[in-house]
């Protein structure tokens, strides 16, 4: 498949091109700085910005879908920042006619208990507030969407490096925590579900998050 990653040299976003380098799909790897990134079989790596949408829909014209490792956490005005860019790379998805568009979500906007998300608990971590914060913004804005058929997908509450092991559960609105409590996964498990729904499509317009 031909996709493009937006963010492919952040955090989670190069998991997400590895991942995807490995099972042989034709990756534009969007970013801000190319030399970030090193010459790859099946990998295109092309500069551009999250905030300019005329400039971006013309990078991603011609894919089959986008996914976006977006992320505003490095700026001054993150949540500024990431729902301005966020508007941008839906506007440009839409403009370029690439049908799917799927975002790395966040764990904040997950409920751990019946209409409690985790980021109004007073245990959720103040230097992540705002990140969340646009994450749950942006798959509000996501759900008025009415041409693209998008999907989110929500890590746990815990994001680590880790082993792929490939075994995992899919889950909806809630946080998912493991027989002790913990809510976790790896970073390769996530890139595997991410790609494994881009390559199986199964939940169009809605979000889900993964977990062990």
């Amino acid at each position: 498949m031909n996709i493009a990653i937006i963010g492919a040299s952040g955090y989670v976003g190069s998991a997400l091109l590895a991942e995807a380098l490995a099972r042989g799909h034709a990756v534009t790897a969007l970013v801000s700085n190319p030399s970030r990134l090193s010459p790859s079989e099946g990998l295109r790596v092309v500069q551009a910005d999250a905030q300019s949408p005329d400039g971006l829909a013309a990078r991603l014209s011609g894919h089959e879908a986008v996914i976006s490792a977006f992320s505003g956490h490095a700026q001054e005005d993150v949540l500024g920042y990431y729902l301005s860019g966020m508007r941008s790379i839906i506007a440009a998805t839409k403009a370029a006619g690439v049908p799917r568009l799927l975002v790395v979500g966040g764990a904040g906007g997950l409920e751990v208990a019946p209409g409690v998300q985790l980021l109004d608990t007073p245990q959720f971590p103040a230097q992540w507030k705002a990140t969340a914060e646009g994450a749950r913004q942006a798959l509000a804005l996501l759900r008025d969407e009415t041409v693209l058929d998008w999907t989110v997908l929500a890590p746990s509450a815990h994001l680590e490096p880790g082993e792929r092991t490939g075994v995992f559960r899919l889950g909806r609105d809630q946080l998912l925590v493991d027989q002790g409590g913990a809510s976790h996964v790896s970073l390769a498990d996530y890139a595997v579900a991410m790609i494994d729904e881009l390559e199986r499509p199964a939940h169009s317009r809605t979000r889900f998050t993964v977990g062990y």
